[in-house]
């Protein structure tokens, strides 16, 4: 079956997410949207996957938790998880690698517990905006422990990314693909080291109207996180 699909977007607990970016209405939104698996990947948490997840069962949408984890080298990468007890055991990982300071919400932006239906349930007081400690050549295997996937993010960008940080694409990280940007020079894909690297693109949304309408699907037998899952690691196949 053919399945529409965005694997990266935000929440309002990213300090960087629009406050309109409840789980209710992101869900809502990609259902409008036309999608059909999507990932709720908020910076450095998994704390509103729970919401999303009940918001997204109730649009008829395939949920995926998920992290847009910052390295110590500041790259971004996309991490996504078979089922939401996997997701509080990496979160509760990666908190502990996390920098031991608050958030400052006038400088960095509020971080917003949500409930399914958009209501506050609190607020998360840690920086969630800062880098973990956690190496890029570390991401892969640790995620695989969870029974997850991990790829690195918008790898075209000049800043939080794999190229614009450490300029190569190293097999030896363990990456089966990498995500690209809609704006992705197409000359990007003929770099060398690049060539063989299977890509997708995500939205990357923090804002409701950031969300585009289906674009890209994948080939499932069947529509269920660990299909998706498995699909990511056969590099897009």
């Amino acid at each position: 079956m053919k399945v529409s699909f965005d694997l990266h977007m935000h929440s309002c607990l990213s300090p960087c997410g629009g406050e309109d970016n409840t789980p209710a209405n992101l869900a809502a939104m990609c259902a409008l949207a036309g999608l059909q698996a999507v990932a709720l990947t908020d910076h450095n948490t998994t704390g509103n996957c729970t919401a999303f997840q009940r918001a997204a069962r109730r649009n008829g949408l395939l949920a995926v938790p998920g992290m847009e984890l910052t390295t110590r080298e500041d790259v971004h990468v996309v991490c996504l998880l078979p089922d939401l007890e996997a997701a509080s055991r990496f979160d509760a990982y990666v908190r502990s690698r996390l920098p031991d300071i608050p958030n400052d919400p006038d400088n960095f932006g509020d971080q917003l517990l949500m409930d399914d239906e958009s209501g506050i349930l609190g607020r998360e007081t840690a920086f969630l905006a800062g880098a973990a400690d956690i190496g890029i050549y570390e991401v892969s295997a640790l995620v695989d422990t969870y029974g997850g996937v991990a790829f690195p993010a918008h790898i075209d960008r000049p800043a939080f990314s794999l190229l614009g940080n450490l300029g190569l694409w190293d097999p030896d990280m363990g990456f089966s693909l990498a995500e690209i940007t809609s704006h992705c020079p197409p000359s990007l894909r003929q770099r060398p080291d690049l060539r063989e690297a299977p890509m997708i693109v995500n939205c990357d949304a923090h804002y409701l109207d950031q969300i585009p309408d289906a674009h890209q699907y994948m080939d499932l037998p069947r529509l269920t996180v660990q299909e998706v899952l498995q699909w990511l690691r056969r590099g897009c196949q």
